[in-house]
């Protein structure tokens, strides 16, 4: 309030003196027109004077508590937008942490692969380059339709496939009511990288990967599954932490996510109202 005064002292001190002069004026207009000795100082409508003096104080008054009113909204926007600013920006920073994992690990398989198959080398390229465009530009607006993170994650399985010299068991089971829902980018490729990295990599026969994706309504259904070894760590790590976040940040107590692990199988499932 006393920074709110000192921006606008002229104007305060404007109002303050009109204020003053006005009571003053009609003390003195009482004692000159009457014949009393002395002055009733009161607000009434029992004159024109005081009359004019009732109304413009009124008004006074509103004008007092609507500048109020309007500063405390103001500033109330102000604080909002400056939320909303923090919270954009940390998203931004989360999703650009998605990106270097996932394209880093596949630059070191892909290196590896050059000399020994250049024209699987060359294709891996090229749907990878998709990949990369997708994420990038794709991958820093606010929402996506469903459409594009489900051929994103098709094209991740298909990458996969391709560089594989085993034979592995993934499916991509989808139920979608409208593709054209929108949706959080690039949300469900932590969970399916996790179960590529600690299943289809490590184990050497018998993985697989099962992915469910079910939408009915503005319901969004989202199952990974997959088998490991018990040997080694099924942590999801920062990729976990980062998703939680993001969740936490875009679907506020309208999500909720769980990791099982049972024997040898680990099961992520992603459930949200959209």
């Amino acid at each position: 309030m006393i920074d709110l005064v000192y921006k606008y002292k002229k104007e305060v001190f404007l109002i303050g003196m009109v204020s003053l002069i006005i009571p003053l004026f009609y003390i003195t207009y009482v004692v000159i027109t009457s014949e009393g000795d002395s002055v009733a100082f009161t607000i009434g409508v029992d004159s024109v004077m005081g009359y004019i003096l009732f109304v413009y104080y009124i008004i006074l008054i509103s004008l007092f508590v609507g500048y109020i009113v309007y500063w405390l909204i103001k500033h109330i926007r102000y604080l909002l937008t400056l939320k909303n600013e923090k919270k954009k920006t940390e998203l931004m920073h989360l999703q650009s942490q998605v990106n270097p994992h996932f394209f880093f690990n596949m630059l070191n398989n892909l290196y590896g692969l050059i000399d020994k198959d250049s024209d699987k080398a060359k294709k891996l390229v090229l749907k990878l380059s998709d990949m990369m465009r997708y994420s990038i530009y794709e991958g820093q607006n606010n929402m996506v339709h469903l459409k594009e993170e489900v051929d994103f994650i098709s094209n991740y399985i298909e990458l996969h496939k391709m560089r594989y010299h085993k034979n592995i068991d993934v499916t991509f089971t989808k139920e979608i009511e409208n593709e054209n829902l929108k949706v959080l980018p690039l949300l469900f490729i932590i969970l399916v990288e996790n179960a590529f990295k600690h299943g289809l990599e490590v184990l050497r026969e018998n993985a697989y990967v099962h992915i469910v994706l079910k939408t009915k309504g503005k319901k969004l259904y989202f199952e990974v599954v997959n088998n490991f070894d018990k040997e080694n760590n099924t942590e999801i790590g920062i990729g976990l932490a980062n998703l939680k976040k993001r969740l936490e940040l875009v679907y506020p107590k309208k999500h909720h996510l769980s990791n099982t692990v049972y024997n040898d199988v680990f099961e992520s499932i992603l459930e949200i109202q959209l």
